[in-house]
């Protein structure tokens, strides 16, 4: 027997023991050199029965307690769990002791190495007998029961075990065969089914071995598809299941037989540590084609996924029953229910950082709460931040957080470019029918089959248009043309260019017009026709650029901070690391959520609209918000809701009050002449200080038109000059666009903007400043001139445009804003009130709560992603609908005043919503419930910096933070800032300014907030930082025309708007 490595033995010191014990020891191979005599005498004293005289000299405090890990080399020693011992260690009074597997195997169990808590599970060639034998010898504290791990062996025993428990099981019958006569059977074999016991299970139905180390499953199919079985096993290579012609079932050995449960490919690999924490992960079945899907590392590709509140239950239900403190199940879903196949004892995680510090979390509490009073260590239960929902609200007063509603508008993206055309033809109403466009008078075309279509019909008609130069095709023949140029792009594009031939990229839309074009559109300027006609608009790019995702993720990062625990506030000092300093995430602000989200608590759903960039803005978010690992395509998959039905989330067509404002801002946009008193009361009538500000920019809209179009003509001769130059043939734009792509970009603009009777297309206006703003952050390499100029102009004009377009007076911003979300508004007064509501979802028993303080409570969040127009029409609800008076409520004016002066609703621009609950008022009192609403105008250029308004922050308000922090620095000043220690050093974190913040009074039920003068510096003056943005600059890319480049992209503003609602 070999002692454990570097474990000196006990050493006498002035008449008393000491222990000098390093935190992770392991046993010594045996082929390491022999020790000398004095060695092996400590080494018998430490591990056999002196041990015990060794812990009772101790005092308290240096007594250690020992967990000891017992299982076959090839599991204690495998990355989970080193990843996990590791962190175990990090706990003051914890030592971990790894048993030799050739002592488990040869040596009797009472020289086996001394422990307080046992962990050892069953696996292949381990002696469970012997683990067993130790455990009543030496009586530890088992982290798994041993004799429960004889019946996870028997798949009989586990479904007889899971069906008492009234866990949800696939419909099974089992065959018992004795072995001496395996004919003698309750069998009967159709061709397409077989009986068990008197029990028909129609094919596809599910064989397994009785055996539960055997892996050999067999799934046999029907006839009518072909037959045969799908032979699944454990994993080799890249291989976990060969489809095989062989129909008929087995004839030899016991077998459970199970219906075949349709899951749409992937399984649900559950992990639980504890009753009250569990980690699932889904995969790709192995039923599916046999292939194991891995990525770049060779690993299988597995991916996080949301337990219902039924699949928390289970899976307490399944730790409990089987007494297995670490345990996997796997989970079938299928028809709206979750069904357990398989239990297999002791799992880990793999590859998850955060789940190794939440289990080594979980695990050294549990050891500690159970032995620490028996050892008389002096350790007490650890009150953690996010057992107890409760968080100080932006005014101060600690309240619980019930509920988070978050609007978000998606990140970073490629200029969306639009083509409008008015179409007849035959070929185009027959593919608007076949598709069922005359249900409801539009249809909307991403697959892209369906793009192909619409491709060959552009083709045919342009053939016959080359054909017969007086055909009756009235379709315009430059429109084809780029109709068909469009479609086509991807054959010159490869796959992660932003013009992929794809769904998610491009999209054509068809409005059924029954009496063709009311009027000639800024595009159309043919004499209108009679008879019926359908709108065809074309549009492409807006694709989520790398940018984006960043912006995105790192957003989700910081969200956390608005959760029990995110500003990580009670961080131990260095050299009293916790476990859960380590990981990817450790240490950052927000593992409170991510605790909470663990153990139950937290009931998220994610909603997003049917446009690609929306709804991988949502899973990159998604993935910086709960710690998530790997790609966003399965993130995206599992996790991301579309919003896409009865317009939650998504807007296709124009009201008619809208179509008046258009023609109307057009019409004003149109006088060669400057702005006029009358002017600023037609435009902005609500007095917007960013819209008088622009309309001073411009002067007179004509000649500021007159310029931008110069500047766009000299911008493309420039572009034709690099292309001509043989230096520029390798230039490569970001995210692989090329000069041809950016010079077409431009060319259309070029075209569009100035029509033919000379006026100006007001509509392309956003698509200007949409280019312009992408060129200047993404390639300022190309080194192109005016560019700043530009960008200053064309956003001056669209700081006009885009918000008006959404109603210039308040009565038309209200007529278009309900059109677009009162859906949405809807839904989110329905999040509100079930808040507050008797609900069961994701919430634990409190009988069965041991070790969460609040099991009954709960947080909500729901989360939408969207694009611009629902933020803006959100916005007119809240700030024109009545919520509040700003004549009577000076805060609330405050907070208009702030949105008024916001210039643009740019990339993640945010509206939180947060509910929070006081439990000692009276249900029916107005303190009861307190609301606080959020805004963010989201990233920012550095151009920006001296123009863009400066709101509260979010970081709440608190009398421990102006004890501590009076003044953290000025509004205008941030050479005293410092890096926040809530954050690690390692990331790249843009700290942005603090804004100084007084509180001053209350009035009523209102919390007043006012802000300071920039230099005050009084007692009372509590610093809030503006919210974070985490980013990471590409090396490649250089800022040009005064811009950050758009990695950089940062500074998410926030302002708390306050008001209270009743319960």
């Amino acid at each position: 027997m070999s002692e454990p490595c570097n474990r000196p033995g006990p050493v006498q010191e002035r008449g008393r023991i000491r222990r000098d014990v390093p935190r992770f020891v392991i046993g010594c191979e045996e082929d390491e050199q022999d020790m000398g005599q004095m060695e092996a005498g400590m080494k018998n004293e430490m591990l056999h029965q002196d041990d015990m005289e060794v812990y009772e000299n101790e005092s308290p405090s240096e007594r250690q307690i020992v967990v000891g890990i017992c299982a076959m080399v090839k599991k204690s020693k495998s990355k989970p769990m080193t990843e996990i011992l590791e962190r175990l260690c990090k706990f003051d009074y914890i030592d971990v002791v790894i048993f030799p597997e050739e002592v488990i195997l040869e040596e009797p169990v009472e020289k086996w190495p001394l422990c307080d808590c046992l962990i050892s599970f069953h696996s292949k060639g381990f002696p469970l007998d012997k683990a067993v034998e130790y455990a009543k010898l030496r009586n530890p504290m088992l982290i798994n029961d041993l004799n429960m791990q004889y019946f996870i062996q028997d798949r009989r025993e586990v479904y007889r075990i899971l069906q008492e428990e009234g866990i949800d099981l696939p419909r099974y019958g089992v065959l018992n065969r004795d072995p001496d006569n395996p004919e003698e059977c309750n069998l009967v074999e159709g061709e397409d089914h077989v009986e068990v016991n008197g029990e028909v299970f129609p094919k596809p139905f599910v064989e397994k071995p009785v055996c539960a180390e055997d892996h050999n499953v067999y799934i046999y199919y029907p006839t009518s598809a072909g037959g045969g079985s799908q032979r699944l096993f454990r994993k080799i290579g890249s291989r976990s299941s060969v489809y095989s012609p062989e129909s008929n079932v087995r004839k030899t050995g016991s077998y459970i037989y199970e219906e075949f449960m349709p899951t749409d490919g992937t399984d649900v690999k559950v992990y639980t540590v504890g009753p009250d924490y569990a980690h699932a992960e889904a995969r790709k079945s192995p039923a599916l084609d046999g292939k194991v899907e891995r990525d770049s590392e060779g690993k299988e590709i597995r991916f996080p996924v949301m337990l219902t509140a039924m699949e928390k239950l289970v899976a307490r239900k399944v730790c409990l029953a089987f007494k297995q403190t670490v345990c996997g199940f796997d989970l079938l879903r299928a028809n709206g229910h979750s069904y357990v196949c398989d239990v297999n004892g002791f799992s880990f995680v793999k590859n998850s950082m955060k789940y190794y510090d939440d289990c080594a979390k979980v695990l050294g509490n549990m050891v500690m709460r159970e032995l620490a009073p028996q050892l008389h260590i002096p350790w007490s239960i650890p009150m953690e931040a996010e057992d107890i929902p409760i968080v100080p609200t932006t005014s101060g007063t600690m309240m619980e957080l019930r509920c988070v509603i978050a609007i978000i508008r998606h990140g970073d993206r490629t200029p969306k470019q639009k083509m409008k055309m008015e179409v007849r033809h035959p070929l185009f109403f027959e593919l608007f029918k076949k598709y069922g466009g005359y249900k409801t008078g539009k249809l909307k075309l991403k697959k892209p089959k369906q793009l192909q279509e619409v491709l060959d019909i552009a083709r045919l008609l342009l053939v016959e248009l080359g054909q017969h130069n007086d055909c009756e095709i009235e379709e315009k023949k430059s429109k084809l043309e780029q109709l068909k140029t469009v479609l086509e792009m991807e054959s010159s594009l490869n796959v992660n260019q932003y013009g992929h031939f794809s769904g998610i990229n491009r999209k054509v839309q068809l409005t059924y017009l029954r009496n063709g074009q009311p009027k000639a559109s800024s595009e159309e300027e043919d004499c209108k026709k009679d008879g019926p006609s359908l709108l065809l608009v074309l549009k492409w790019g807006g694709e989520l650029t790398p940018a984006g995702r960043v912006q995105a993720e790192e957003l989700g990062r910081a969200f956390r901070c608005m959760y029990p625990g995110g500003q990580a506030r009670n961080r131990r000092s260095p050299g009293c690391e916790s476990p859960v300093d380590f990981g990817d995430f450790a240490g950052f602000p927000g593992c409170g959520l991510l605790r909470l989200h663990s153990t139950y608590r937290h009931d998220l759903k994610i909603y997003a609209s049917d446009e690609g960039r929306v709804q991988m803005t949502a899973a990159a978010f998604a993935k910086g918000l709960l710690a998530l690992e790997g790609e966003l395509t399965p993130i995206l998959v599992q996790m991301v809701k579309s919003a896409n039905m009865n317009g939650l989330l998504d807007s296709d067509s124009l009201t008619d009050c809208q179509q008046k404002v258009k023609a109307r801002l057009h019409e004003i946009m149109q006088k060669d002449q400057e702005f006029i008193q009358d002017d600023f009361q037609k435009l902005a009538p609500t007095g917007s200080p960013s819209l008088v500000n622009s309309m001073k920019v411009i002067e007179n809209p004509v000649k500021t038109c007159d310029k931008v179009y110069a500047l766009i003509q000299s911008l493309t001769s420039q572009i034709r000059k690099r292309l001509e130059d043989p230096k520029s043939a390798d230039l490569q734009l970001y995210h692989s666009e090329t000069l041809e792509l950016m010079l077409q970009r431009w060319s259309k603009l070029e075209r569009d903007f100035r029509m033919k009777n000379g006026r100006y297309d007001i509509s392309k206006i956003p698509d200007i400043y949409d280019c312009i703003k992408y060129d200047s952050q993404h390639n300022a390499s190309v080194g192109l001139e005016d560019t700043l100029e530009l960008f200053r102009l064309s956003r001056a004009l669209a700081d006009i445009v885009i918000p008006q377009e959404y109603g210039i007076n308040k009565a038309e911003k209200l007529d278009i804003a309900q059109a677009y979300c009162v859906p949405l508004m809807k839904k989110i007064y329905l999040d509100l009130q079930r808040t507050h509501e008797e609900e069961a979802v994701n919430k634990l028993h409190p009988l069965y709560s041991r070790g969460v303080m609040s099991p009954g409570r709960h947080v909500r969040t729901r989360l939408y992603f969207t694009s611009e127009s629902h933020v803006h029409s959100l916005l007119s609800m809240f700030r024109y609908g009545g919520l509040l008076d700003e004549v009577k409520d000076q805060q609330w004016k405050q907070a208009m005043d702030y949105l008024s002066a916001v210039t643009e609703l740019n990339y993640m621009t945010q509206i939180v919503i947060m509910l929070y609950e006081d439990n000692n008022k009276d249900p029916s009192s107005e303190e009861r419930f307190h609301v606080e609403l959020h805004f963010s105008p989201g990233v920012k250029g550095c151009e920006d910096e001296e123009n863009v308004p400066l709101g509260f922050g979010f970081r709440p308000a608190s009398s421990e933070n102006e004890d501590k922090k009076p003044n953290q620095g000025s509004l205008e000043d941030l050479s005293q800032d410092q890096t926040d220690d809530a954050l690690p050093v390692t990331e790249l974190i843009n700290l942005q300014r603090r804004s100084p913040m007084i509180r001053n009074r209350k009035t009523g039920s209102m919390e007043v907030l006012s802000e300071t003068s920039p230099n005050h510096s009084s007692k009372g003056c509590t610093s809030h930082r503006l919210f974070q943005s985490c980013s990471r600059q590409s090396p490649e890319i250089k800022p040009a025309g005064g811009l950050v480049p758009s990695s950089s992209l940062s500074s998410f503003h926030r302002l708390p708007l306050l008001f209270l609602m009743a319960a």
